[in-house]
């Protein structure tokens, strides 16, 4: 419970930033108002102290929730509530976990939960960075034995310069888009994505975060010294004497033997065999200590895959450090898609599909501080089948809107803009089997689809996943990590980007932190195992191809006079409604005059195209044609030449001979053939039948 009352302030690069505790939210074990501008966001940290029976990891949550009423905006839907999380408040959550979640001691089981509520949004600074100050500042003053503080900054490039914590509008204008934590002394998460950056480049920017974070911990370890704080006291781990080495006389052989098995389901089948023999022999000498011998064989496992790798140079399959596994790709698998592809990595495989929509299939995201919309998705599927589990399907998690949110990061540089290919574009990313780095598969087979359907991307891109072991100075970095091989490590970093350089990364770290030496070296064996991916991939399609495909909808863009628009619309919308229920194709009109037209059958959109253009045609002098009589008068003849334009036929203009009254010749609603030969300054049409003739 929240006993003290403090309020303090902080200026980062000319931005005002203010921590409060004490006034809000007392009950809770600790609780931070962050203040970044007219923004302001309420973190929360809660702590169960009966620990479950049977809990030996972490079980820590950490949810970030945005309130429409914090931009004074009402929710859309039915409803008028805030509903499920969306998948912004998804993806914050996710990076306000991942770099705190390192920093609690091995055997903390206590149920905590933080919750980031932004609670005022203005239009000029993003909540999530004002959230991670937040959750940092929270859990160090709670009771939780939390090894902070820590701190994240957002970094942008705007004109070749880094730029933190910037403001939505100088954002619009960065090519580089990086979020970092880390503690004083190391970075312990990065996320981001950029317009083919260059590595060096990459590094210089995260150097630039970290020196902002560090003036960020000691902002708040000049607050935290003025509290008291009390922590609660852990008992260490109560492991009878001689159970280790019991377990470990056990096991070690066999469980050794083990994990030199290459095949996955063969190997973990063979470890969990080996953990339940375990079990069972100990189980009379030592009652009601299942879970500390699962903890204790668990370990020895680490022990034995770490220590390999760093002794041997020799990884679970019998990969070197910086060997990645056989690769094999192929294209429009899928006769009814738009693209398809298959890439196949190892036991890690995904089907990737894509489909092109139109300007109508953009996705509308209604979030706090503004509609928009987007016109690329990538979504990312993990039923359960690609890890041989049986668990019921759900909609998309964490992990699923993670790791698609990442793959679409990855590739959006590449997609070209609207001018140059007016299509809305959705990847699916379908896992068909799972062991490490099933989210840089679904970039490699992102980039293969896109190509196969005909999407003129400016460049390939490939992905992969790296690990880290290290003890004390033995480092050793991983290429193409395997799923074992990220669990049991220390890190999982994961670089996606081009020949030129890298579109997206995402690393997280499970020690304290990593130097920038390790940064650099792993991103330069990224590079080496991506060029080698790429070198594959295009091995299979080279250039994306020429045409799409035959089901795949074909978008014009004519323009038209702005002042022809209201024509096309039509009174009430009754013209454009009409080419849509004739032709079947859709019709975007814009105030500008640019019409978009689409339609997945060439005939329907020829139709289309010619009704709009029979209604914002224009007569030409010289030029002859065939029109509808409207009306007669003494003098003439009011002949339509085409849907909204008239023009007259003079009485002396009708017949080389002369004629005496205009209705012993034309009749109304006969068609005749005429002549533009004058058009005047105010826009009237002189027409002769007589040159026609």
């Amino acid at each position: 419970m929240v006993t003290y009352d403090v309020v303090r302030s902080f200026t980062l690069d000319g931005k005002k930033i203010t921590v409060e505790t004490g006034r809000l939210a007392k009950q809770a074990s600790g609780s931070a108002l962050v203040t970044i501008g007219d923004t302001k966001v309420l973190v929360t940290t809660c702590i169960d102290k009966n620990i479950k029976e049977g809990i030996d990891f972490l079980p820590l949550t950490v949810n970030y929730v945005e309130k429409f009423y914090a931009a004074g905006r009402i929710p859309g839907g039915f409803f008028k509530r805030e509903a499920r999380p969306s998948e912004k408040e998804v993806l914050t959550s996710r990076f306000l976990d991942r770099p705190i979640r390192p920093l609690f001691p091995d055997n903390y089981f206590f149920d905590t939960q933080i919750i980031a509520t932004v609670i005022s949004m203005d239009q000029e600074n993003d909540p999530d960075m004002a959230a991670m100050i937040g959750v940092s500042f929270s859990l160090t003053i709670s009771e939780a034995p939390f090894n902070g503080p820590t701190a994240g900054v957002r970094i942008a490039r705007v004109n070749g310069n880094f730029i933190v914590n910037p403001t939505y509008k100088e954002l619009e204008n960065s090519d580089t888009f990086l979020i970092i934590a880390g503690s004083k002394d190391a970075i312990t998460m990065v996320e981001g994505s950029f317009n083919e950056l260059d590595e060096e480049e990459l590094l210089s920017a995260i150097e630039f975060g970290h020196n902002k974070i560090k003036e960020l911990i000691e902002f708040q370890n000049s607050i935290l010294s003025e509290i008291s704080i009390n922590k609660i006291e852990l008992r260490p781990l109560d492991v009878p004497d001689g159970l280790y080495e019991k377990v470990k006389e056990i096991a070690y052989d066999d469980l050794s033997k083990a994990l030199q098995i290459s095949t996955k389901q063969e190997r973990n089948e063979t470890i969990a065999n080996l953990n339940s023999k375990v079990i069972e022999l100990l189980q009379e000498s030592h009652p009601g200590q299942e879970t500390l011998i699962n903890h204790i064989f668990e370990s020895i496992q680490k022990d034995l895959l770490r220590s390999r790798v760093l002794t041997e140079g020799l990884r679970v399959d019998g990969r070197r450090p910086r060997d990645i596994r056989p690769i094999s790709c192929s294209i429009n698998e899928l006769p009814m898609a738009h693209g398809s592809a298959i890439f196949t990595r190892g036991e890690t495989q995904a089907l990737v599909v894509v489909t092109l929509g139109t300007k109508f299939d953009e996705q509308i995201i209604d979030a706090p501080e503004k509609e928009s919309s987007k016109r690329f998705m990538l979504h990312y599927n993990f039923p359960p089948f690609s890890v041989g589990e049986v668990s019921p399907l759900r909609s998309p998690g964490r992990r699923e809107i993670g790791h698609g949110s990442l793959g679409e990061k990855a590739l959006r540089y590449i997609i070209p803009s609207f001018e140059e290919f007016p299509y809305t574009i959705r990847v699916v990313s379908e896992i068909l089997e799972s062991n490490g780095s099933s989210s840089q598969a679904t970039i490699c087979g992102g980039t293969l689809s896109l190509m196969d359907a005909g999407v003129p991307i400016k460049a390939p891109v490939a992905g992969i996943a790296m690990g880290l072991i290290k003890e004390g100075d033995k480092v050793a970095i991983l290429s193409d990590i395997l799923g074992d091989e990220d669990h049991l490590g220390d890190m999982d970093f994961k670089v996606a980007g081009t020949e030129k350089g890298v579109t997206a990364l995402q690393m997280d770290i499970k020690i304290s932190g990593v130097t920038k030496d390790i940064l650099r070296n792993a991103l330069l064996q990224a590079k080496e195992g991506r060029l080698h991916i790429l070198n594959i991939m295009l091995k299979t399609i080279p250039v994306p191809k020429r045409e799409l495909a035959k089901n795949a909808p074909r978008i014009v863009t004519i323009m038209v006079k702005p002042e022809k628009v209201r024509e096309v619309i039509g009174q009430g919308g009754k013209v454009i409604r009409g080419i849509i229920e004739k032709t079947g194709a859709k019709v975007d009109i814009e105030d500008s005059g640019k019409v978009t037209i689409s339609s997945s059958n060439r005939d329907a959109l020829d139709i289309a195209i010619g009704m709009i253009n029979d209604i914002v045609q224009e007569a030409e002098i010289g030029k002859i044609y065939y029109g509808k009589v409207r009306k007669i008068m003494d003098f003439g003849a009011f002949v339509e030449i085409f849907p909204g334009t008239d023009g007259l036929v003079h009485i002396s203009q009708i017949d080389i001979k002369r004629v005496e009254k205009v209705s012993d010749v034309l009749k109304e609603g006969e068609e005749i053939k005429v002549k533009v030969i004058d058009i005047d300054k105010s826009g009237k049409i002189k027409l002769s039948r007589k040159e026609t003739l």
